[in-house]
């Protein structure tokens, strides 16, 4: 743990007076002049690392002001309210431990403001705990002396809110929540309750003051006396009151726990509160902790559960914010939540060319993306499926799976993109659940989250968002459908990328690039000094010999039946060709053989042909050799070798997507390529305007010269 402990003030009027690295983030403690109560206010803040620029405000707070202010994200906040006696770092002492690293898994800053004014001459104080400085009940004082300062209503409210959006940018636009602990929990609950709707996102409390105007609530009414001179003018501070007026409820639940053991239970009266919500239809989840009492312990052991509950609702409150935001200045925003009428071209039938329709393409529903696709380069894969030899090959549908998009409209719960965004759609998803044994792992690529529907050609609700012209419904393909001007596709098929690649090159990493680059990096692991065979030299074997030329192999064998094909790929990094239709022997015997004595460590067949397969893999070295597959072979093809060769050490493995996790990788093999790192210029030989030439770009593709053609649309 690093400290700061020397204070330093950016500006005359706001003091950082520590900070210290914590679990998750950074912990500071930030002191301000307050107009509320008229002297100077201490609150904590944690900010999770993520939060890169508010986690490092130092002497330059004032100057970057500004850029906080002006940042396009909304960072969401759960206000922490402390109960009687305590002061702005007891939350932070004794919950921080538990609460800041769950904070940080949630994405959400917790700031800690002070229960009192405090620290002046001029505060007066009756030195007891339930009154004065460390109890200012979060309300704002009418009788002398306390109102002079004791304004904690309107500082919580209002005035430490509007500090946070403006001097952070930490809160705005409703993004922020209430959370306390006793006094703390009634204040948490009553900020919430008086507000404006929709003013804070969500609201939960531990042991909370519930009804503090009744009979049994000492505390209440003793502060309601001294502070707003009777306990009647307290009833507008009261959670069970206030929730009991309401004609509808505020929020989608409220979240409360107590302990049994506790102490003060007869001053709390949780089940005063439990009644309000049944009378206002209020969601109250109010859990009653067997043992537990009023004390810290009680609180760090539940308060993860309280993060937990403020971060789902404050991420889609971000989301939310985020996509009015986007609205005001979103070119398509006339479009978002109608359906869009557009052309495509429509695989009708195995065998016979695409059908340029226009087609309807619905809105996105929850958990889905609808992009509008700029350029499309066509993939084997693609027509693969069209002559039939695709056994999930689904029709009508639109096929299409590697291209560039931007973001038209987004459904509800999507986070990760917004209207404007420019993505790769990828036909290997990543969810990125926890509970996702494969997205969790990292060998492997292969999250099955939507596997199910994707390989029927349906949304993952069962569905789909394209009709013909009839009103019909049409399939999708391989979760992407990117011969459409429109297209709609999984938020977790989405891979952000930066607009600073034009989509026309971007394109290129939505499959065949990345796949070969993949195989070599990922899947095989190829070691500098290695020797490799690369079989069929179209797109995806001319990324897998730049794969391998980059990670330092120092022979690199190509085989192709094209000889047009081999320059290229010793421009790329190739150090022999074989034309193995010319060759009197098989070619893996004249690789291990002729050209070497036992083979070489890696090869890759990227043909989808069975017999080339089993080629590379006899001609991979002995004992150590791997061979993978990168082609897919039509279906009911098998492959086969004798058991031979893997007795004598050979891996015969395969590759999807190259092994990339697409939502974490494609933004990665993207930076590479505006770094100048990784070039893919070379591989668009064809270009073609208007999606009505999807079936120009088949042609070219079939001519045997075409590597990637990218048609704008």
């Amino acid at each position: 743990m690093t400290t700061t402990e020397e204070a330093h003030a950016p500006s005359p009027s706001h003091v950082i007076l520590s900070t210290q690295r914590v679990d998750g983030g950074i912990y500071h403690r930030i002191k301000h002049p307050s107009s509320s109560t008229g002297v100077h206010m201490t609150f904590g803040l944690f900010v999770p690392s993520r939060y890169a620029d508010i986690a490092s405000i130092d002497a330059t707070m004032d100057e970057s002001r500004t850029t906080r202010r002006g940042r396009k994200d909304n960072v969401p906040v759960m206000f922490w309210l402390s109960g009687l006696t305590c002061d702005d770092t007891n939350f932070a002492q004794k919950a921080g431990p538990r609460a800041f690293p769950a904070a940080s898994r949630e994405g959400i800053c917790i700031v800690m403001p002070d229960t009192s004014p405090r620290d002046d001459p001029s505060i007066h104080n009756v030195d007891e705990y339930d009154l004065g400085i460390g109890a200012g009940f979060y309300v704002d004082a009418t009788t002398a002396p306390y109102s002079a300062h004791y304004r904690m209503y309107s500082y919580v409210a209002h005035e430490l809110p509007t500090f946070l959006a403006d001097v952070l940018g930490i809160g705005r636009n409703g993004c922020r929540s209430l959370c306390g602990h006793s006094m703390g929990g009634h204040g948490a609950l009553t900020i919430s309750l008086r507000g404006p709707r929709g003013s804070w996102a969500a609201v939960s409390a531990l042991a909370p003051i519930c009804h503090p105007t009744s009979p049994g609530c000492a505390w209440g009414r003793r502060a309601f006396d001294a502070y707003l001179g009777g306990v009647e003018a307290g009833r507008e501070h009261d959670a069970a009151v206030l929730l009991g007026k309401l004609a509808e409820p505020p929020f989608d639940e409220i979240l409360v726990d107590y302990g049994t053991n506790d102490e003060f239970l007869t001053y709390l009266e949780p089940m005063s509160l439990v009644d309000a919500a049944r009378v206002c239809g209020q969601a109250l989840t109010c859990n009653a902790r067997d043992g537990y009492d009023h004390s810290y312990h009680f609180v760090s052991s539940f308060v993860e559960n309280h993060v937990m509950f403020h971060g789902a609702r404050l991420r889609k409150r971000q989301a939310e914010a985020s996509a009015a935001s986007c609205a005001l200045s979103n070119p398509y925003a006339t479009t978002a939540g109608r359906p869009i009428e557009c052309m495509a071209m429509v695989a009708r039938a195995p065998k016979m060319p695409l059908c340029l329709e226009t087609v309807i393409v619905d809105p996105p529903r929850a958990g889905e993306v609808r992009v509008k696709v700029i350029c499309n380069a066509l993939c084997h894969t693609d027509v693969y499926t069209l002559d039939g030899l695709d056994p999930e090959g689904l029709f009508p549908s639109i096929l299409g799976h590697e291209a560039g998009c931007i973001v038209e409209s987004v459904g509800e719960g999507v986070t990760s993109v917004r209207p404007g965004d420019h993505v790769i759609p990828c036909y290997t998803p990543q969810c990125c659940k926890p509970s996702c044994v494969f997205c969790q792992s990292p060998k492997t690529n292969l999250c099955p989250e939507i596997r199910g529907t994707q390989g029927r050609g349906l949304m993952p609700d069962g569905t789909t968002r394209f009709k013909d012209k009839d009103g019909k419904p049409i399939y999708h393909f391989m979760g992407c459908s990117t011969m459409c001007e429109y297209s709609v596709i999984a938020e977790i098929s989405c891979a952000k990328i930066s607009k600073d690649l034009p989509l026309e090159k971007a394109c290129l990493f939505g499959c065949g690039v990345t796949t070969g680059l993949g195989a070599v990096w990922n899947t095989c692991k190829v070691e500098p000094n290695s020797t490799v065979a690369v079989f069929g030299l179209g797109a995806v074997g001319l990324a897998v010999v730049q794969g391998a030329k980059m990670a330092g192999a120092s022979r690199i064998i190509g085989v192709d039946i094209n000889p047009d094909k081999f320059p290229p790929a010793l421009a790329l990094g190739a150090t022999d060709t074989i034309d193995s239709s010319s060759l009197d022997v098989p070619v893996q015997s004249h690789i291990a053989g002729t050209m070497t004595q036992w083979g070489v460590d890696y090869t890759f067949d990227c043909t989808g042909n069975v017999h080339v397969m089993r080629a590379s893999l006899e001609c991979a070295h002995r004992g150590w050799g791997t061979s993978c597959i990168i082609g897919v072979a039509a279906s009911g093809h098998e492959i086969c070798t004798r058991p031979f060769q893997l007795v004598t050490g050979r891996t015969w493995k395969g590759t999807a997507f190259g092994g990339f996790k697409s939502r974490r990788d494609v933004p990665r093999l993207v930076q590479q390529c505006i770094d100048g790192t990784l070039p893919v210029d070379h591989f668009i030989t064809h270009t073609f305007d208007g999606v009505g030439c999807t079936n120009d770009a088949i042609d070219a593709l079939h001519g045997g010269s075409c590597l990637r053609a990218v048609v704008r649309y």
